[in-house]
């Protein structure tokens, strides 16, 4: 059945996509974002079509519109973006919670949280499930984004609880393909940027710390799913099990650009997690869900992205006040 579907933060490297894909199955889709660190450019191309909208507004105000379907997407995910005005992150997560949740309890809508790894922190277990509790630092410089996630958790089950309202939770693992920010800071986008650029790769500590990547394609396609599945509310993990290092993850990067560019080695930022690796057992066993796409033919379709666009034409986020 077509509905009408609103997505936050739908102009952004995982929200045009979702827009595109939702779009192309007919269902009237609302585009919601502030251009606080996304592009117009990655939805321009659905200007034309007549079942896409798109409204400039920030979701820390209420806004009134009739929808059957929220995706809650509008928050920087980037550390180069969420650190960059962290009130205006931890706001837009909380804030942007509650106006969303008041949408969906008014007009009866299912409603999904777009949520996160970091709301374990650095992880004291291995890979990380459901039901870990985390290790998060609430003041360090990731907190913004942690914290700010971890209470839009709370503010989603409570809704469930007191209002009955239809919730959906995932936690999103490191995610990369085309339409990422060249600059928003993310290992993937900095290291094909450095590498086509012919510039030294930047490994912050010895490179040993890990990370699991999925590619942009699985990833929506697992939102969906959780969507519209019926019975489960999360949350669920969703992400590539599979575990690379940094510097793995930088000679991938080396070897398919064909770039002659070197390591260089910086100190660890602060609170940057060692290990970071989903199960995703229940992904499985309620969304029927596992990630497709190898990070060697996920890297090279991004890469060739990459290599389309003008790094200069990405602006930094904007300097909106807190």
């Amino acid at each position: 059945m077509l509905k009408r579907i609103l997505v936050t933060g739908g102009a952004g490297f995982l929200g045009s996509h979702l827009c595109d894909v939702l779009v192309n199955q007919g269902h009237d889709v609302i585009c919601l974002d502030n251009f606080f660190t996304s592009q117009k450019n990655n939805v321009t191309h659905l200007l034309g079509r007549t079942n896409f909208e798109l409204i400039r507004h920030d979701v820390t105000l209420p806004i009134f519109l009739e929808v059957d379907q929220i995706y809650n997407l509008a928050c920087p995910a980037a550390p180069g973006h969420y650190q960059y005005n962290p009130i205006k992150t931890m706001k837009t997560s909380v804030m942007g919670a509650i106006n969303m949740l008041g949408l969906a309890k008014r007009c009866h809508a299912r409603i999904l949280q777009a949520s996160t790894s970091e709301v374990y922190g650095d992880p004291e277990v291995h890979p990380q499930v459901e039901s870990y509790r985390g290790s998060v630092n609430p003041i360090g410089p990731r907190a913004c984004y942690d914290e700010g996630k971890r209470a839009a958790e709370t503010l989603f089950v409570d809704y469930q609880r007191s209002n009955n309202v239809d919730v959906r939770i995932v936690r999103i693992f490191n995610t990369y393909g085309p339409r990422m920010h060249p600059f928003d800071g993310r290992v993937v986008s900095n290291f094909i940027r450095q590498a086509l650029a012919g510039e030294d790769i930047t490994i912050f500590g010895d490179g040993s710390q890990t990370r699991s990547f999925c590619y942009r394609d699985d990833l929506v396609a697992a939102i969906i799913g959780m969507m519209e599945q019926d019975g489960f509310h999360g949350p669920v993990n969703i992400g590539n099990p599979g575990e690379f290092t940094i510097a793995e993850l930088a000679e991938k990067v080396i070897q398919i650009s064909g770039s002659s560019s070197k390591l260089v080695y910086q100190p660890l930022p602060a609170d940057d997690p060692t290990r970071r690796q989903p199960d995703i057992s229940l992904a499985i066993k309620h969304l029927d869900w596992t990630p497709k796409i190898d990070l060697e033919s996920g890297l090279k379709q991004t890469i060739d992205w990459f290599k389309t666009i003008k790094v200069e034409d990405y602006r930094p986020p904007t300097p909106n006040f807190a």
